[in-house]
């Protein structure tokens, strides 16, 4: 394996680490305004994800800044072309960080109210506007033969891309869904845990679309049919399971099941991509790929020394954080974050 071809792998770990662990905090926000009945349910289903939210937003970060070293060309054509809807993303992450500390600052229930509902609508746009972005990709953009890109609004905005926005938003959803029915008890508990039935059922149909659409709109059977087949399989028996679990009331297995659910899904994009990194609508010789978009071999190797010394780090720092965190949240520290 070459090393372009490691760090492309390398950068589909960091996403999928992003949307398993930050997937659930953008869920948790979502199901304030379905799950809590009052500010101070809400404040313990914010309780849940305080000590995570901000550690596991720096996995985009580092996806980006893995983009940036790893592959300069892939870096330039998607941030400057998918520039608006990035800009959405990181004013709703800014204004969403922001809103959990004044939320609990502010001794006004008016004002509470306010960033309870930017809570919300900070937690729903982000993994839309990222499922947008992921499957834009997939279906393909104008991008020219000196690897510039100047999409028009359909670029972005089309069944397909907003149908797998609709999705990852809904996949987000219920892995909020399930971290909730791991980090509560009482009510907040058991209506987490009966809307997840529903929300799993809808999951499943909103994938079921996707893929059939993904068969029509995109080559990405044609190029890797075994390992995307293999892939719909597997994300469709992880989200089943998550569904017989939550009725169970296996709720560390439920959680388990539907983020690898998340797992498999952005696994199948970057499958689906490989060895692209950016698919050209215009001509198929002006696909961006792990070879013509990479950085040098040196770049490409100090990057992975650095990578492999720090990971592990990082890694136990993760593991430690949520061991620490791991009894459940009740209405008794509601004021904590």
């Amino acid at each position: 394996m070459e090393l372009s071809e490691l760090w492309f792998v390398l950068i589909a770990v960091v996403f999928i680490g992003f949307f398993f662990l930050e997937g659930f905090d953008f869920g948790v926000g979502m199901s304030t305004r379905f799950v809590a009945k009052n500010q101070t349910e809400r404040s313990v289903m914010v309780n849940t994800i305080g000590p995570f939210w901000d550690a596991n937003e720096v996995w985009l970060l580092t996806g980006g800044g893995a983009i940036f070293a790893a592959f300069p060309h892939w870096y330039a054509t998607m941030f400057s072309g998918y520039y608006l809807p990035l800009f959405a993303a990181l004013l709703c992450l800014i204004a969403r960080g922001v809103s959990f500390e004044f939320r609990r600052k502010i001794k006004n229930e008016r004002w509470t109210n306010i960033w309870d509902w930017v809570i919300f609508i900070s937690s729903l746009l982000p993994p839309f506007l990222l499922g947008v972005l992921f499957t834009s990709m997939l279906k393909g953009m104008p991008i020219q033969k000196d690897m510039n890109m100047q999409p028009g609004f359909t670029d972005f905005i089309n069944v397909y891309s907003l149908w797998g926005g609709v999705t990852v938003t809904i996949l987000c959803f219920l892995h909020g869904l399930h971290f909730l029915t791991l980090k509560t008890d009482g009510e907040i508990r058991s209506r987490s845990a009966s809307l997840a039935k529903k929300v799993a059922l809808a999951a499943l149909g909103a994938l079921a679309i996707f893929v059939v659409l993904s068969w029509i709109m995109t080559d990405i059977f044609t190029v890797h049919l075994v390992p995307e087949l293999a892939l719909v399989v597997l994300i469709v028996l992880a989200y089943a399971l998550a569904y017989y679990f939550v009725s169970k009331k296996r709720e560390g297995l439920a959680f388990t099941m539907s983020g690898l659910g998340l797992a498999f899904t952005v696994s199948a994009i970057f499958v689906g991509l490989f060895p692209r990194v950016m698919i050209s609508s215009i001509n198929k010789a002006f696909d961006l790929t792990v070879y013509n978009a990479s950085s040098g071999a040196y770049s490409l190797k100090i990057m992975t020394i650095v990578a492999v010394t720090i990971l592990p780090f990082v890694l136990g720092y993760t593991v430690w954080s949520y061991y620490i965190f791991r009894k459940r949240v009740t209405d008794k520290e509601h004021l904590t974050y």
